[in-house]
């Protein structure tokens, strides 16, 4: 199945999440649902928000899906499961739910959905070293928790929370920037200064190590500063990303907390 184009929902995709949605509330309540490029018809009583990472990228390689936040009836633990209609898949999302679920809670899950998705594949989604998603996760639960911004009658204290959380956000984009910036203010002089050593200061030794010798210096030094510019590189677009994601969490997390504010929940 193709995906369908800017704003155009797939009616088969709709209804097929629609259902895998209604499936789940034999294991527990369905407290919210992220959506990206699907409708639920009838909308439920529950707050209904855009999948904001998805949504940012700008782009139509990403197959229609549904995320739903979903509360274990027995123990209270919660979860997130991500509906791929078309691809028959399904995601379980522990990074989102980072310290709201137990061992036990998500084996439970898994068993769930073995018997009632049968025709579908499961697969689990636990958290990137590269992309620092258990930072993230811990760095947004020291501040609130999910299970707050989902359960919590004290919103206007969740909403405080959240803002703490947001301004820390701000903090983390502004010091990727001096990271940044950092790299591009060394980055010339050093590479000055490496110009300076590798055919000036080199080439006297090229009576002790020969040609060859002096060469191969050259490349090891040259080779080893790349490597230092592009760890740096790096390191400072990831926490470029990692603030990102915390701004989006709180995005989420807001958006959550006014859908409950309009129901009434």
């Amino acid at each position: 199945m193709g995906v369908p184009a800017l704003g155009v929902p797939a009616t088969n995709d709709s209804d097929g999440a629609r259902k895998a949605i209604e499936t789940l509330k034999s294991f527990g309540p369905v407290l919210a649902v992220k959506l990206y490029r699907l409708t639920l018809e009838p909308t439920p009583a529950i707050p209904i928000l855009p999948c904001l990472d998805h949504e940012a990228m700008l782009h139509e390689t990403i197959a229609p899906h549904a995320a739903a936040y979903l509360q274990d009836a027995s123990s209270g633990d919660l979860h997130e499961l991500v509906f791929i209609p078309s691809h028959q898949r399904i995601e379980v999302d522990t990074v989102s739910t980072w310290g709201e679920h137990s061992a036990a809670s998500h084996q439970r899950l898994l068993a769930m959905l073995a018997e009632r998705y049968g025709d579908h594949s499961v697969r689990v989604k636990g958290p990137s070293w590269w992309r620092g998603e258990r930072r993230v996760a811990n760095a947004c639960r020291a501040q609130v928790s999910l299970r707050d911004v989902l359960l919590s009658n004290d919103t206007a204290s969740v909403k405080a929370q959240i803002d703490r959380l947001q301004t820390i956000a701000s903090l983390m984009e502004k010091q990727s920037r001096v990271a940044s910036w950092g790299i591009r203010t060394v980055t010339g002089t050093v590479l000055a200064a490496a110009a300076f050593v590798l055919f000036a200061v080199f080439g006297f030794l090229t009576p002790t190590l020969g040609e060859s010798g002096v060469t191969n210096l050259r490349y090891a030094m040259i080779s080893l500063l790349g490597g230092v510019f592009l760890y740096y590189g790096m390191k400072a677009v990831q926490l470029t990303e990692m603030s990102n994601r915390v701004w989006k969490r709180t995005a989420e997390y807001n958006l959550i907390l006014s859908e409950r504010k309009r129901l009434g929940l």
